[in-house]
């Protein structure tokens, strides 16, 4: 790790990313991708040691409640959050403030923050979002090496609910030739379903690939899939969008399911549901001056 002195945290639209970098492995990651001018060894994480005091300083100016995003670059529970305890932070920061939360990870650290997002869930909405990629445990441990694997994410998603925490779902990325199968899809479907999540975010049945992310999946595919990365090249050339052959069938599951569980799978849909602000108890945090002299 290394620590930085940055400029600001939210972005225009209330996103932050505490760390950048991250250990999770997983082979498929858009984060490497060279766009996003991470300038430094991946896993050799970022520290913005200011962060939650740039936090801290945005909400107060804040005219207007609204929900503050984290997760979308970087893992807010990636392992360093351990020790350093960061995200907490900021946590602690947007419910001090009455501020919303929408947390995206793949990371049952989660839970160390559960008495926070009842909190925030209280004053406000907190959304857990959680990214559920392969049904089989051993191939998720190949994909996603160093991070909670999907049985371990299902228990998280169903500890939100019980404490009645809404719940999305990314389903994303699905890989062609490794996890793109009926069994895969219904699998996670059949999860969410018990987990009774909110919503399914799924922008197709695929992947992206570019520089930087490209190359690191590839090494991957090598060094535990040989010769499916022959099949890609053959297949898709250097394709920004790679779509899976099964995307129409899996698809159509997708939607087949969400609407007979009555879970939102409209993209649009699930965004608007996540940065809406909502405030809760306002009738009882109202107050009426001079009301406590009367006897």
């Amino acid at each position: 790790m290394h620590e930085s002195i940055v400029k600001g945290i939210l972005s225009a639209h209330n996103g932050m990313n505490i760390y950048r970098g991250c250990t999770h492995g997983c082979i498929y990651c858009d984060s490497r991708s060279k766009c996003y001018q991470i300038n430094h060894e991946f896993e050799d994480i970022e520290v913005k040691v200011n962060a939650p005091e740039l936090l801290e300083e945005a909400l107060r100016r804040k005219r207007k409640k609204t929900v503050i995003g984290t997760g979308a670059m970087t893992d807010p529970y990636i392992h360093l959050e351990e020790t350093l305890g960061n995200t907490r932070k900021c946590l602690e920061l947007v419910e001090s403030y009455g501020f919303g939360l929408a947390i995206q990870t793949k990371s049952a650290r989660i839970l160390r923050d559960l008495d926070l997002l009842k909190k925030i869930n209280q004053k406000s909405k907190c959304v857990v979002q959680m990214t559920l990629t392969t049904y089989d445990e051993e191939l998720c441990k190949i994909i996603e090496p160093n991070v909670s694997t999907t049985k371990e994410r299902y228990e998280v998603l169903k500890i939100m609910q019980e404490n009645g925490i809404p719940t999305i779902v990314w389903l994303s990325p699905i890989l062609p030739f490794l996890n793109d199968t009926e069994e895969n899809i219904k699998g996670i479907l059949n999860y969410c379903i018990r987990a009774k999540v909110h919503g399914i975010i799924c922008f197709g049945m695929g992947l992206t690939l570019r520089e930087g992310n490209r190359e690191y999946f590839y090494k991957k595919l090598d060094q535990h899939f040989p010769g499916l990365k022959e099949k890609y090249i053959k297949k898709y050339g250097n394709s920004y969008e790679i779509n899976s052959p099964n995307n129409a069938k899996l698809m159509n599951i997708l939607k087949e399911t969400c609407s007979s569980h009555h879970i939102l799978q409209d993209v649009n849909a699930c965004f608007q549901y996540l940065h809406q602000y909502e405030e809760k108890n306002s009738y009882e945090q109202l107050t009426f001056p001079g009301l406590e002299d009367i006897n």
